[in-house]
């Protein structure tokens, strides 16, 4: 049975066109996919994404336990409100999921997981939470929105209580503060997004939603649906979960090193898979793509480098670049010239190192000559 989020009478109201996203009834646009793009880009524009599962995880031992659940070190986050990128491992250091998590007090963090993957985290989490004496809880009386854009910020200040104000105002990046609403809604407010735009995703009360939704919408703030989502985080550079990567991909082979940390006496979930990864140096790469003849790179296009052959993942016409652009998943080594299988014929294409844009501008070297 598809799920529906509280606003979805909204979205309706709005004109939007709902299609199913991981079992979820979810607004892919409201009119126009390319219009709602350059919206996040130039101004702010929010996003219901009250179908991504937010759990809260307590106990004595939660710090341990997540030293030993993910890849990336939580030792990093050392002040309350600081939160982490990080991916979730099988023992066959394949990604169970990406997620954010939030350290919220000694014992006591929350994370942010992917809506298609609810059913198999909240499970894994669960599993291995037992030996921790972890307490795991859904939050199923949460929803979320997403304020994303150069004016997002200062559009959602306006709505907090003016006491609140300051501490929204001085919020660093990856970290997130209790605030209220001027209606008196509670609100959690973390000041990350998957744009590569500035902004904030929202926690705010299932019974309190909709009247936030349109306090921001009488605040200027547009609506944007799941389409233009996509587009602006494969310009971010940001992978999606079950295109990019999967239980079968480590994160060196899906660009996430850097969300690795092999810290001495750290014995997390798939280490020993990723030590002899990158020992051997064999692992496939996942490379940035720019097409500068006309078309669209579409997931699946077999790729041809010079060390062998491999396919587009996510791909894209990138509506802020006027380009095609995607992710691709080679292998490893030299690369040499680079074509992509367009319907039989070998189109030409550039190796860029990504995000392809940040804060609404081509990255060095994306736009130059062939």
């Amino acid at each position: 049975m598809t799920q529906k989020t509280l606003l979805n009478d909204t979205h309706r109201a709005l004109g939007a066109k709902m299609v199913d996203f991981g079992g979820w009834d979810m607004p892919i646009h409201y009119g126009s996919q390319l219009d709602e793009h350059h919206l996040v880009r130039a101004d702010a524009g929010m996003f219901d994404v009250s179908h991504m599962t937010v759990v809260d995880l307590r106990g004595a031992q939660v710090r341990p336990f997540l030293r030993r659940l993910l890849a990336n070190s939580v030792d990093k986050l050392k002040v309350p409100g600081k939160a982490l990128y990080s991916c979730m491992l099988n023992a066959q250091g394949g990604v169970i999921d990406d997620l954010i998590v939030y350290y919220l007090a000694d014992d006591f963090f929350r994370m942010v997981v992917n809506a298609s993957t609810r059913e198999k985290d909240l499970a894994w989490i669960r599993e291995q939470a037992a030996a921790f004496e972890v307490q795991v809880t859904e939050r199923e009386d949460l929803a979320i929105i997403a304020v994303q854009g150069p004016t997002a910020r200062e559009k959602v200040i306006g709505l907090v209580a003016e006491g609140d104000r300051a501490a929204l105002q001085k919020l660093g990046r990856f970290a997130a503060v209790d605030a209220t609403a001027a209606s008196g809604a509670p609100l959690f407010v973390a000041r990350t997004g998957y744009t590569g735009e500035d902004g904030f995703e929202i926690l705010v009360g299932q019974d309190q939603v909709v009247a936030f939704w349109n306090a921001l919408a009488s605040a200027g703030v547009r609506p944007a649906g799941l389409g233009a989502r996509d587009t602006l985080r494969l310009e971010a550079g940001m992978n999606l979960y079950g295109q990019d990567m999967d239980e079968a991909i480590s994160p060196f082979e899906a660009a996430l090193a850097w969300t690795v940390a092999l810290d001495e006496g750290r014995d997390f979930i798939g280490r020993d898979v990723l030590e002899a990864q990158k020992a051997a140096g064999d692992a496939r790469q996942m490379i940035g793509l720019v097409m500068y003849e006309k078309g669209v790179l579409r997931h699946g296009q077999a790729v041809t480098t010079a060390g062998g052959t491999g396919e587009i993942l996510s791909g894209t016409f990138s509506p802020t670049l006027g380009k095609g652009i995607a992710f691709a998943r080679v292998p490893g080594g030299e690369l040499g010239q680079v074509h992509v299988d367009i319907r039989g014929r070998q189109v030409p294409v550039r190796v860029v190192k990504f995000p392809f844009v940040r804060e609404g501008q081509a990255q060095p070297g994306v736009l130059g000559e062939r």
